[in-house]
């Protein structure tokens, strides 16, 4: 798929509107991953980030890709999949991955960014692959990511103008940006898998 394909998927995901239902259900997610990573890495510095952020992570992306594939409407309680499904595996996925990009940007930022890249896929990874541990995940976003990190760059560049109108509502507006984003992602997987199987 094209990029405009790809958001315009996104869209009709979330339902060409705003202020649809389906758009502002993605809204809430967005916000409560936020609002509950922001409060474990507060509460225990750094650790509670760690424990959360991974499961987190993979519940969001689960919620998002589900939807993409199944067209109904999410359950939050999806978001919370990555504790009560192999949680010790969805925690080490987001410890490693943090720790490989920060080390690769201890070199330059471009490579941290590269690799960052290079690991975006691994909860879509694990949400199709559940028998699959932290390493599979790793070396399996790698390998689909090769030749494409430059795709989904410019795809997350394309939605900069509407950061900029959604700052400009309090900060406020840039959830439903971030709604937008995660289900153009969940496509962005769906594309990629179907050209790497291909």
């Amino acid at each position: 798929m094209t990029r405009q394909e790809i958001k315009a998927r996104a869209k009709d995901q979330l339902g060409n509107n705003l202020f649809c239902n389906a758009w502002l259900f993605a809204v809430l997610a967005c916000f409560i991953f936020g609002v509950i990573c922001s409060a474990a890495g507060s509460i225990i510095v750094g650790i509670g980030a760690v424990i959360v952020t991974g499961p987190l992570s993979f519940g969001l992306n689960y919620l998002f890709l589900k939807q993409a594939r199944d067209h109904q409407p999410m359950d939050l309680g999806d978001m919370f999949k990555g504790f009560s499904s192999d949680f010790g595996q969805n925690l080490l996925i987001g410890l490693m991955t943090a720790i490989f990009t920060a080390l690769w940007s201890l070199l330059l930022i471009v490579p941290g960014i590269v690799k960052a890249y290079s690991y975006s896929m691994v909860y879509y990874i694990k949400a199709d692959h559940p028998e699959y541990d932290w390493r599979q995940c790793i070396a399996e976003s790698q390998a689909m990511m090769n030749g494409h990190k430059m795709d989904l760059f410019i795809l997350d560049l394309s939605f900069i103008g509407w950061m900029i109108v959604g700052s400009l509502c309090l900060g406020v507006g840039t959830l439903w940006v971030s709604a937008y984003m995660e289900a153009a992602r969940a496509h962005f997987y769906e594309s990629i898998q179907s050209y790497v199987i291909d």
